[in-house]
């Protein structure tokens, strides 16, 4: 046995000597034909394919969207892998998910076939010349092994079966974020998207919130009839009304309802048109871009400004051009009207699908009809002052009351006034832990009440200014007439 193990040491050494020295002095170009001969000799003596899914593609480490899917996939499907590593499933949450480890494998079974799956990662490449701070990262990877003859099946059914499965995955344990280009900054930052709202507590009329979720849930289900009617998969929404009704939160409840990102775009942080295609281009699919009181975001209005008389040595023209120069640069903002409206209606609106555009707006008349006609902004919801509807959502929420005997009285003086559903909101919630229900309620006919007679005597005082205008008007007449 010893001259056995002997023997095979020195045929090994002999070998690496040899090959050594066929590495060292052999020309390249023999070299080069011998391994390629050697890989295929190798490729036909073995039985297996390999299929290589990069976590990068090309030379600009863009992110292949293929890895991560595959990577989804096998945290559910590495229960015969022996090194796990552990990530959290979503943040501020206390589950782990836990996926195959660098240079481990594991196996799957599709249709009664196996096959392997194995992690790795590569250094990379060494940069020639100059000297950077941000090194590279490890480029990591995946290869899939199966028997050459499973081939067909393997490239056309398994391969299509890992990346729906993957996407079922990502979906269920995809933390949805709210980003935002605040504070002069021209790329995108971002929170946990955290918000409660819901269509269901929402205050509004039962009929009006239900045809806005059956509007968004068409919307998502339309991808394939946009692309038959040749439209970019998008769509607009203008939500106007004054302060107070709910605006914001009906963002959030979009969002909450179909899962998508929000994006909350600050006009003011924008320096140019530029800026703003780069910033709008680097959104993703499933999002929402929100643009808040879009009436005050820059001069975007569009609106004729009647002419004011102008000193007869000055050019009308000019002065209007240097007003409207001041303005923008005092904004530190050169984005213009145009520049959005091509974002959201031109060329560059089909950059990325399945996306709503909301618009937010106390004052609807301000804005130019080009940003709200139909086809930019194809749904135009108002939200208006707070109705019986409204507040009995809202004394759900707050009492988690059904009815009341006072119910009948607010109901008979929410119809009276104007007030907001955030007033209402405000009255509704206990100060102290001794109010109670009914406190509450009353407390909200206290405030209804006084908004009435608020309104009486603003109208009583209005009728008696117009009746002094009268007298003094007739008056003027007797005098002329006298005269």
């Amino acid at each position: 046995m010893p001259e056995t193990w002997s023997a095979v040491g020195s045929a090994l050494v002999t070998f690496i000597f040899f090959w050594d020295m066929f590495r060292r002095y052999c020309p390249p170009e023999i070299r080069s034909y011998f391994e390629k001969c050697t890989a295929r000799l190798s490729g036909f003596l073995n039985p297996n394919i390999q299929v290589s899914i990069h976590e990068y593609t090309g030379n600009h480490l863009r992110p292949h969207e293929a890895y991560s899917i595959v990577d989804a996939y096998l945290s559910s499907n590495s229960i015969n892998a022996k090194r796990l590593k552990a990530e959290m499933a979503k943040e501020n949450d206390n589950k782990l998910m836990l996926s195959m480890d660098e240079y481990e494998e594991t196996t799957d079974v599709f249709n009664g076939v196996q096959v392997t799956w194995i992690s790795g990662k590569v250094s990379p490449p060494p940069r020639t010349g100059g000297f950077s701070y941000y090194p590279e990262p490890e480029r990591r990877f995946y290869k899939l092994k199966f028997h050459k003859c499973y081939k067909k099946m393997m490239t056309e059914e398994y391969l299509e079966h890992v990346i729906r499965k993957g996407r079922e995955i990502q979906a269920r344990n995809r933390q949805r974020k709210l980003y935002t280009n605040g504070h002069s900054k021209s790329y995108w930052s971002h929170i946990v998207f955290e918000h409660p709202a819901r269509f269901a507590t929402l205050a509004m009329e039962p009929e009006k919130k239900e045809e806005i979720v059956e509007d968004l849930l068409t919307f998502t289900k339309s991808k394939d009839y946009y692309a038959r009617i040749g439209k970019a998969w998008k769509r607009g929404y203008l939500l106007y009304g004054p302060p107070g009704t709910g605006k914001s939160t009906m963002i959030a409840a979009m969002a909450n309802l179909l899962d998508y990102d929000v994006y909350d775009l600050e006009l003011t942080s924008v320096k140019d048109n530029t800026e703003l295609r780069k910033l709008l281009t680097e959104t993703t699919t499933k999002s929402i871009i929100v643009i808040e009181d879009i009436d005050c975001s820059l001069d975007l209005t569009g609106q004729r400004k009647k002419k004011e008389e102008k000193p007869a040595q000055e050019n009308p023209e000019k002065v209007e051009k240097k007003s409207s120069r001041k303005e923008k640069e005092e904004s530190g903002s050169m984005v213009t009207l145009s520049g959005l409206l091509n974002f959201i209606d031109g060329l560059w609106s089909a950059c990325a699908g399945e996306r709503l555009i909301v618009f937010t707006t106390n004052y609807v008349d301000k804005l130019d009809p080009a940003l709200t006609r139909r086809g930019r902004m194809d749904k135009h919801i108002e939200l208006s002052y707070c109705k019986y509807e409204g507040f009995k959502v809202l004394a759900k929420n707050y009492l988690e009351l059904d009815g009341h005997p006072l119910f009948q009285t607010i109901e008979e003086l929410i119809q009276e006034v104007e007030i907001t559903p955030a007033d209402v909101a405000e009255n509704l919630m206990p100060k102290s832990a001794k109010e109670g229900p009914e406190q509450c309620l009353q407390n909200l006919i206290c405030i209804l009440k006084e908004t009435k007679n608020r309104k009486c005597r603003e109208d009583k005082d209005a009728e008696t200014n117009d009746d002094a205008e009268t007298i003094e008007d007739a008056a003027a007449v007797l005098d002329t007439h006298a005269m």
